[in-house]
């Protein structure tokens, strides 16, 4: 039966069968949709596809290249601006095609909170779009339903609403009709909000707010004062790009006025300064970054995230803290029974599946042979109106059961218990026949079915401990009814405290035989009830949670649980995952609402867990979190996490149940809902800034030794070892495959085992620039002895091209020095990356065309190499290799060590 409360608004009929005139009319909402508005969140900017392709252009080393191209057309090296052009290009388009694709990604993903609803409109009741629903319109929900909007229920029947995407809180909220004449008193109890889930029930309720003016909409709101923030990567890069170009611009400044100091033709040393400028511009960086983070993002993809903004997987890479809530992120959103207190003594069950056991005292009981227990599960089972579905198939030769949940999770849970306990919905319907049900509210706490069995008539009740336990006077114990003392009752309501301390959230189960001629309502069935046991519940956390925390905390990173759950159950899902220890806090939304924000961020370093808390917390939390000089990554599947994840580093929102202002929050999200992913994103991102840092030490190892090659020429006044298409030719060979080939390395094994990067860090960091500075002075020590070596007995056109090669053959040598910062190429196997083997092999012989082939060595001014040019190529272009080996063999592990 409903329990209604009739409105005092005239203007708005309250409806029932026998009432066939109900809501607004048509032409009454159509005036009010045009006064308040469509029923929708208002969206961030979007942007289009030209503006996406547009954006690529915007980098400041993209600009300088676009200038070095103008310059090189100009000085008539159309070769190399066409080449220059070419490289731009394919960056762009690279970066669109990926940043585009993934916004497309997004919109697929992207639900609506109520696509259509049914509303109540000329007594008729009509589906239409969530966004046409107004003020005053009288909504129709049930089991199932999604809430359009900020609603007042007046009709209603067990009504529960999953209220986790506000409050995060996982249990089910039961609301309550009430009158709507005068909506300033109406209380909280009798309000349904947008987007939140009718998880039991049915209701009618008017609608109080739409769109931006609901609940959802206001916290929606608070994002939008929230700055996006650059990535450690964009920062790092953008200051790399203009320390290069001013140094480069510099020193081939520096060698074209020696130069023409030295009575060399104006034109030609500028050509040749243009050249070494080129050159020194390492243009294959934002190339190689770009599809390094694209394949980063293709790799995320398989691993069930969708990264909205390339940068952001480099950025969880050196993320030190992360921030997730509970519900579904670190447990399986679903609840289990733990613990059974029958017969005085506590029952576990054992295991997750359909092999789990029941164990009292290490012994695995039968619940078929135990009156109390088989009771227990009986009640469970009929006193419920959730269901359980278990498929089971094949997979490799084993059986695999699929368990869904249908309903209200507490009572699925139930069942599933008295499911594992051989006792079926289907199989005890058999036997019991439910007549009659008296569902819970909130002032009863309980919930009782008046059933036949065998002829009688019997009254099953669950409920809170506290009040079913004072409304029994037997006990069953070993299947006997006994009477219940005193002293027995505050005994299992002490049990009932311990499952409680363990965060288990408790129900007490009863019945009692009914007289003949009974009234079927709660103050004559629910009395003098006989006690049968206690069950303990809790929502597990993920089979994969304990690996992926353990693996955060062995990777320097401190995962930090933040939900609205109560404290004892966020600190029991902590304990188990070991977020949380003996030496760390715990902090509720009160104990924050009580300190400063200079005491906060002072609490930050030692809490782990908060909970019972709002939006404005986490806003707090995260900034302090930040304040401390953490990289922060924040989780969070509803609403109430938006304005955190916009001020995280890194907002990670949950594909499946996130709403639509948490994903466009975000930086990435996860499709599968897991903590594990978010782990999996963090190693690609080491992944990629690890890659970024061997390309960048090849690229500017390589630079610098051409700019050096040139400069310490012009200062001993030796004829230029490298004409301007030389150098040229050397950055376009060397730069190119290789560079990208550096980007598709596989990781270093040990690369979850390093502390998080700070996020201020030097992208030279951990001596990374002295190496590339001493690597590059050796490359130009290479090159020009094999210059002078060669001038020695042959023309300059030959030591010309034996520098040529020399400095080819060490930069193509160095590429594979340049996969691993602490390992030598031996260990990690010359063969494991075939990309820079083909990269490698493919630049060798462009660059020996340009020696053999007789138009290109005419272009390039070269000649063939002799057999003994050769030696000389190879014992010059080795030294480095030699020295560089030798350092991280033995003096790098040392400087570690200290």
């Amino acid at each position: 039966m409903f329990q209604t409360k009739k409105p005092e608004n005239g203007a708005i009929y309250f409806f029932n069968n026998e009432v066939d005139k109900n809501g607004l009319s048509e032409q009454e909402a159509r005036k009010r949709l045009l006064k308040y508005g469509p029923n929708v969140l208002e969206e961030g900017k979007k942007l289009t596809a030209l503006d996406i392709f547009l954006d690529q252009f915007k980098d400041f080393i993209i600009m300088v290249l676009l200038a070095a191209t103008l310059i090189s057309a100009i000085m008539g090296e159309i070769a190399d601006a066409v080449t220059i052009t070419i490289i731009i290009i394919l960056n762009a388009v690279l970066g669109f095609i990926q940043e585009y694709r993934t916004e497309q990604s997004l919109e697929a993903l992207k639900k609506l909170s109520a696509p259509s609803s049914k509303v109540i409109r000329d007594g008729v009741i009509k589906e239409i779009p969530s966004e046409e629903i107004t003020i005053d319109d009288v909504i129709v929900l049930e089991a199932g339903d999604r809430v359009p909007a900020d609603a007042v229920v007046f009709e209603s029947y067990n009504l529960k609403l999953d209220e986790s995407i506000l409050t995060g809180e996982s249990v089910p909220v039961s609301k309550e009709p009430t009158e709507i004449g005068n909506r300033r008193t109406v209380q909280k109890k009798s309000i349904i909000y947008m987007g939140t889930v009718v998880t039991n029930g049915r209701c009618k309720a008017l609608v109080v707010d739409v769109g931006m003016r609901t609940e959802m909409g206001k916290i929606a709101g608070m994002i939008k004062e929230i700055d996006d923030n650059m990535t450690p990567l964009q920062k790092r890069l953008d200051k790399l790009g203009k320390i290069l170009v001013t140094g480069s611009l510099l020193i081939c400044a520096l060698v074209t006025v020696i130069g023409i100091a030295r009575g060399e033709s104006i034109y030609y040393m500028f050509l040749s300064g243009v050249s070494l400028a080129v050159a020194a511009i390492p243009e294959g960086l934002p190339a190689v970054v770009t599809v390094s983070l694209a394949i980063g993002v293709q790799r995320m993809l398989k691993r069930n995230a969708i990264v909205r903004k390339l940068p952001a997987v480099e950025t969880l890479g050196c993320t030190n803290v992360i921030c997730t809530d509970k519900t579904g992120t670190l447990t399986e959103n679903k609840m289990t029974v733990k613990k059974i207190f029958v017969n005085d003594d506590v029952v576990e069950i054992e295991g997750k599946d359909l092999k789990s056991r029941f164990v009292s005292r290490g012994i695995k009981i039968d619940p078929a042979y135990d009156a109390t227990i088989r009771r227990l599960l009986e009640i469970g089972a009929v006193c419920n109106n959730a269901d359980v579905k278990i498929d089971r198939f094949k997979v490799r030769n084993e059986f695999v059961d699929d368990v869904k949940y249908y309903g209200d999770p507490t009572e699925a849970a139930i069942l599933y218990a008295s499911i594992l306990g051989g006792i079926s919905k289907e199989s005890v319907e058999r036997k019991i026949k439910r007549i009659e049900e008296i569902p819970f509210d909130s002032d009863r706490k309980r919930m009782s079915v008046v059933v036949e069995e065998n002829g009688l008539m019997y009254a099953f009740t669950k409920g809170a401990p506290d009040v079913v336990v004072e409304l029994c006077t037997k006990v069953l114990r070993d299947g006997r009814e006994v009477p219940l003392s005193s002293f027995e009752k505050k005994k299992i309501l002490e049990v009932n405290e311990r499952f409680s301390r363990s965060a288990l959230r408790v129900l007490a189960f009863a019945y009692r035989r009914l007289p003949k001629g009974t009234r079927y309502d709660s103050t004559n069935i629910e009395k003098d009830l006989v006690f049968v046991g206690l069950e303990g519940m809790i929502d597990p956390p993920r089979k994969e949670a304990y690996d992926a925390v353990l693996k955060c905390k062995l990777a320097g990173i401190k995962p930090i649980m933040i939900t609205g759950d109560h404290k004892l159950t966020a600190a029991a899902i902590a304990d188990e995952l070991n977020i949380h220890s003996k030496t760390e806090n715990i902090m509720t939304g009160d104990e924050i609402d009580k300190i400063d924000d200079k005491t906060l961020c002072e609490a930050v370093e030692n809490t782990t867990v908060y909970a019972r808390v709002s939006p404005k917390h986490k806003l707090r939390i995260v900034r302090a979190l930040k304040k401390r000089g953490y990289t922060v990554a924040m989780t969070g599947d509803g609403v109430n996490d938006a304005p955190a994840i916009k001020e995280a580093d890194i907002g990670i929102s949950m594909g499946k149940s996130g709403t639509d202002v948490a994903k466009e929050a975000s930086s990435m999200i996860l499709t599968d809902d897991n903590f594990a992913t978010i782990v999996a994103a963090i190693e690609e991102g080491r992944i990629i800034y690890d890659n970024i840092r061997k390309f960048i030490r090849y690229l500017l190892s390589c630079n610098i030794g051409e700019v050096i090659t040139m400069f310490i020429a012009a200062l001993t006044s030796l004829e230029l070892p490298l004409i301007p298409i030389q150098i040229l030719m050397v950055n376009l060979v060397t730069d190119g495959l290789p560079a990208l080939a550096l980007g598709l390395d596989p990781a270093d094994k040990d690369i979850m085992n390093l502390k998080p990067r700070k996020a201020d860090e030097s992208i030279f960091s951990n001596g990374l620039g002295t190496r590339i500075g001493i690597v590059g002075i050796l490359m130009a020590i290479c090159t020009l002895s094999s210059y002078v070596f060669a001038l020695t007995y042959g023309t300059l056109d030959r030591a010309r091209t034996i520098a040529f090669s020399t400095l080819v053959m060490v930069e193509l040598i160095h590429s594979f020095e340049c996969r691993s910062e602490r390992h030598l190429i031996f260990e990690l196997g010359v063969f494991s990356n075939i990309y820079l083997i083909i990269a490698s092999t493919v630049s060798f012989l462009l660059f020996v065309s340009t020696v053999y082939i007789p138009f290109l060595s005419k272009v390039f001014k070269t000649v063939p190499l002799t057999w003994f040019d050769w030696l000389v190529v190879v014992f010059f272009s080795s030294i480095e290799f030699v020295f560089n080996n030798l350092y991280t063999a033995f003096v790098l592990p040392k400087k570690e060590a200290k």
